[in-house]
């Protein structure tokens, strides 16, 4: 029977692009580099399991390689939690292989929804650090669902957290901090959306309900955040969580020195802007921390990531599946130079991670 392609679905599309265009392959950093965003532990944190299963990277051995092939110095874990699932995590990568993994705790959330919650957070966050952490990560459920004991919306700028942000100054812990989804998950579900063939695949990514703050509220509080704490060191994760608005995530980097972003998981923003990233990236050379987001971390993924980074090809695919998960485009390089590559690559990671710096 002959195909109607007039009639073609979208999901069956599949164009092949017919430019003849320069192509390198990137197996190996050009210098050593510190993937300061990635998950090694266990998956959601709501889940039961027990401490020790179904770790997201079953064979550390076969992850070292991976690296060592790659030229990846070190990985920041940002699964560690807190209690006896951060000692494992500390456990199985920071003290059985130093200076390969650095380890970040995370809030003790689940503790505001009973009075008294602030000082209970600050007494965990202080244990972790004594058990090894190296930094703390802040999920985005910080903003869109996490309630207080009143059940209101728990937002990063709120004054009772105040105490969290000023231990970690003085415990020198960065911050990573996630506060907002891609700028399409907070738009409604029409033929007029980037994301709509991802939203559809994953419909629980979507916050475009108004039950859910708006982008520019979340971003608001972000920056209120980081202006009221001089003294800790921020890294907004995903490029400042705006990969989108590098106007924007510009003008964080310049009104505040304790900022610092990550690329993590968003070389698809990135690489179809890819003037205005290079333009970034050498404004702001010492404040830009390279990272995945890619659990686990394949040589797939970091080949795409060197790719983009130290060459110049054009339109070349940003991940590994087909349609593309993003949505239905592809990137170019931005061709850095090797010493804006180093800062990107290790230099700035270790300067700001206390952890890191006797690599």
């Amino acid at each position: 029977m002959e195909t109607d392609y007039k009639n073609l679905p979208l999901r069956e599309y599949r164009p092949q692009p017919m430019l003849r265009v320069a192509s390198h392959e990137v197996a190996s950093a050009a210098t050593a580099v510190v993937d300061a965003h990635n998950h090694l532990g266990q998956g959601s944190p709501s889940r039961a399991r027990g401490i020790g299963e179904n770790w997201l990277v079953p064979d550390v051995g076969a992850l070292i390689a991976l690296m060592d092939e790659c030229n990846i110095r070190s990985i920041i874990n940002l699964d560690g939690r807190w209690g006896a699932e951060l000692e494992a995590n500390v456990n199985r990568y920071d003290r059985a292989h130093p200076g390969r993994f650095a380890t970040f705790c995370r809030l003790k959330l689940d503790e505001c929804q009973q009075p008294g919650w602030p000082a209970r957070l600050v007494k965990v966050l202080r244990e972790s650090a004594e058990h090894g952490a190296a930094g703390i990560k802040v999920l985005k459920d910080l903003g869109l669902r996490i309630r207080d004991e009143k059940e209101q919306l728990l937002i990063c700028d709120d004054d009772r957290l105040a105490p969290i942000w000023d231990t970690a100054a003085e415990l020198h812990l960065p911050v990573l901090i996630h506060v907002a989804d891609p700028a399409a998950f907070f738009e409604p579900l029409t033929a007029h959306n980037e994301r709509l063939e991802q939203l559809l695949a994953r419909p629980e990514w979507q916050v475009a309900d108004p039950n859910f703050p708006r982008l520019g509220f979340l971003l608001e509080a972000l920056e209120n955040l980081i202006s009221s704490h001089p003294n800790v060191t921020f890294i907004g994760a995903h490029v400042g969580c705006y990969a989108e608005d590098l106007f924007w995530v510009s003008r964080m980097l310049e009104s505040y020195p304790n900022f610092y972003i990550d690329i993590a998981g968003r070389t698809a923003e990135l690489g179809r802007q890819p003037r205005a990233t290079r333009r970034l990236v050498l404004r702001h050379q010492t404040r830009v921390l390279f990272g995945t987001d890619r659990f686990p971390p394949t040589r797939e993924t970091y080949s795409i990531y060197f790719r983009f980074l130290e060459t110049d090809d054009e339109h070349f695919p940003y991940g590994e599946t087909d349609p593309p998960d993003s949505g239905r485009w592809a990137i170019s390089g931005i061709h850095l130079p090797a010493e804006v590559l180093r800062d990107i690559y290790t230099d700035n990671a270790q300067r700001i991670i206390p952890a890191l710096s006797f690599n």
